[in-house]
């Protein structure tokens, strides 16, 4: 079977607990190469592992946080002063063009959104599958800050199925997302408690038999996680995300 390749480029919290780079995620398969959110550090997790964002063909925006969704403003100038010419297509939650424009205007003001290549935005529709060239993904919404939009994704490329948490507190849709999946990266911020908008590792393993996915990956980890590490990874059965870590599936 075709072999995929996911580098996490950067699996820290919003705030780089152990020193991490923010969220983003870099799937390559034969159908092309995209990317799974792209936080504010992205462009610099690109360049330590050699992804040339000339090749991405798109990106997933799980929601609207800062470092889930803010290094576009870098990479969309970037990609405009190495004169890419491919297009580019940008999937999220309803709005998502809006909120692009909203983020170049505060970051970068003056630099407008028209680029020497086609971007294509596509809206999530709850539970409903969108063809992205290179990937097909269904997002169902969770439990986060509203206003940010938040979504979980599981995303279809090469015969294989990538389940992404997203940011969010324990909720059903995640068993939508993982079941089946041969890769399902899923947030845990906190131990032993609910964290008021994130997973906690004590929620997380009670349903860990209901999850049904063949790896899963802990990703978004705060400091008290991260110093725990041994024990997430003994009570999950869990594989510990850190930047740079390269999976096969």
């Amino acid at each position: 079977m075709a072999e995929i390749i996911v580098t996490l480029l950067g699996t820290g919290d919003a705030f780089g607990s152990g020193g991490r780079l923010q969220t983003c995620f870099h799937v390559r398969s034969r159908e092309g190469a995209f990317l799974i959110d792209c936080g504010a550090t992205a462009c610099i997790a690109m360049k330590r592992n050699a992804v040339s964002l000339l090749s991405i063909d798109a990106i997933l925006i799980s929601h609207f946080h800062a470092d889930h969704f803010a290094g576009l403003p870098f990479l969309l100038i970037e990609a405009r002063i190495r004169k890419r010419s491919t297009p580019l297509t940008i999937a999220g939650p309803h709005g998502i063009a809006d909120r692009i424009a909203a983020a170049m205007d505060v970051l970068f003001p003056g630099a407008g959104t028209e680029f020497p290549f086609p971007v294509r935005y596509v809206e999530y529709a709850e539970g409903t599958r969108a063809d992205l060239g290179c990937a097909r993904v269904t997002a169902w919404p969770v439990s986060h800050v509203p206003l940010t939009r938040p979504h979980a994704l599981r995303i279809e490329t090469d015969a294989r199925i990538i389940g992404y948490s997203g940011d969010t507190l324990w909720t059903d849709a995640l068993r939508n997302v993982a079941q089946g999946a041969d890769l399902f990266l899923c947030e845990v911020s906190t131990l032993d408690g609910p964290a008021g908008i994130h997973l906690d590792l004590a929620t997380l393993r009670q349903h860990r038999a209901s999850l049904g996915c063949r790896t899963l990956v802990i990703t978004h980890m705060g400091e008290e996680v991260l110093a725990s590490s041994e024990r997430v990874h003994r009570e999950l059965d869990a594989t510990i995300a850190h930047d740079g870590l390269v999976l096969e599936l």
